[in-house]
């Protein structure tokens, strides 16, 4: 094991995984270093992913694909629901995956490509020379790991990246509070994921049941942060969802944690460093997925160095074209773009979701996308298109 690198990636999730990988691949010297002892736990995720957005960055394989996705149904607050149809895009739109190896599978990638593998290590502090991040001071496998680039990967309100002097501490409001459970022994359809949104279900949030199989799936909820209090926390929400709709499904697996619902970052990149992933924010505000993100992130930041330590200049001008980079693709447009519509959908009523979700009962969607069911609700329901606008949302 070496002291120094050319690049430094602080977590082993998606978006740590692929910096690493394609880093690599291009030549660099690269560490990575988790905190944990495995990569891949714990889950903290529903584990959804689009069919598409997987392949760009690793084969799909059936060691970490649970269950192939085809349809999604959305659930009025009356129980009423909405089928959204795959058969013009293509049917199997997207996967269910089993992180704990899924994550495992892509730090794979990452060591076949060259990069050292640190676990159990943790980020103490950031080695700083002259207002440039050069590496991180360690506990664990190493003490201390200098480094031309670092890229910060560690997840939800990134510890390092604060330590760096980035503030990336959520507010409650933006937070969404999630409890999940994997849930054996239930019915349910294989191939459909399931939204539940109203307030008495996931206030300010929703609930998902997402197929691990044929009769076991993660049921879980999020809600917004401020909705959060004794005797009305996410699990609350989750132990009633689950009494009334799966009374004799086993709980195998539990777990909690935060989604930022929030926009990115203001700045992901510095003297010295960049931010991936969670850690950035680069989180679908609608939805609360962030695994195609992170990777598509931890790619484009990969990239920018190479070019930054061909260059030899690490300086923030240089891995700010990491920055200018996600922001103008459609990933980061849609983000903004998403960040709105969430603003708009949280302040519906019981009464208004109702009234939407029953316009349909049926949709078959071109392009499985946020935007895409958005324009097939505005057809059925006119009016919405005034109440868009003045929520700063405009479609093509």
């Amino acid at each position: 094991m070496k002291s120094r690198y050319d690049v430094l990636v602080i977590g082993g999730g998606p978006g740590g995984a692929v910096a690493a990988e394609k880093a690599a691949a291009e030549g660099l010297s690269v560490c990575l270093a988790e905190k944990r002892p495995a990569i891949g736990t714990p889950v903290r995720c529903a584990e959804g992913i689009g069919k598409e957005a997987l392949k760009k960055f690793i084969d799909p394989d059936p060691c970490f694909i649970s269950a192939e996705i085809s349809r999604a149904a959305i659930t009025a607050p009356d129980g009423e629901s909405m089928i959204l149809d795959s058969s013009k895009c293509g049917n199997k739109i997207g996967y269910v995956v089993e992180r704990k190896i899924f994550d495992r599978e892509l730090v794979r990638q990452a060591a076949d490509s060259g990069a050292d593998i640190l676990l159990k290590t943790n980020a103490k502090a950031p080695v700083i020379e002259n207002g440039f991040i050069k590496g991180a001071y360690l506990e664990g496998m190493a003490d201390k790991i200098s480094a031309d680039v670092v890229i910060a990967a560690d997840g939800v309100e990134s510890r390092f990246s604060r330590m760096c002097g980035i503030n990336t501490l959520v507010s409650p409001r933006e937070m969404m509070s999630g409890a999940q459970y994997l849930l054996a022994g239930i019915d349910i359809e294989p191939d459909m994921n399931i939204f539940n949104v109203g307030n008495s279900v996931a206030p300010k949030g929703y609930l998902w049941v997402f197929p691990k199989g044929e009769s076991i799936a993660n049921v879980g909820v999020g809600i917004q942060g401020l909705k959060s209090g004794e005797g009305h926390r996410a699990k609350d929400y989750l132990d009633n969802f689950v009494r009334k709709k799966f009374p004799g499904g086993k709980i195998i697996e539990f777990i909690t944690g935060g989604v930022p619902v929030c926009r990115p970052l203001p700045e992901t990149a510095a003297d010295g460093l960049m931010v991936v992933g969670d850690a950035a924010r680069v989180v679908e505000p609608l939805t609360g997925g962030g695994i195609y993100n992170a990777m598509y992130t931890g790619e484009l930041a990969a990239k920018v160095a190479v070019d930054s330590i061909s260059g030899e200049d690490y300086s923030r001008d240089s891995l700010g074209k990491y920055d200018s980079l996600w922001r103008s693709s459609p990933m980061g447009k849609s983000l903004e773009q998403n960040y709105l519509m969430k603003e708009y959908f949280v302040t519906l009523s019981d009464e208004k979701l109702n009234r939407l979700i029953h316009s349909a009962s049926k949709i078959a969607l071109k392009d499985f996308s946020v935007i895409q069911l958005v324009k097939e609700l505005v057809l059925r329901n006119p009016e919405l298109i005034i109440e868009l606008r003045s929520a700063g949302i405009f479609m093509n």
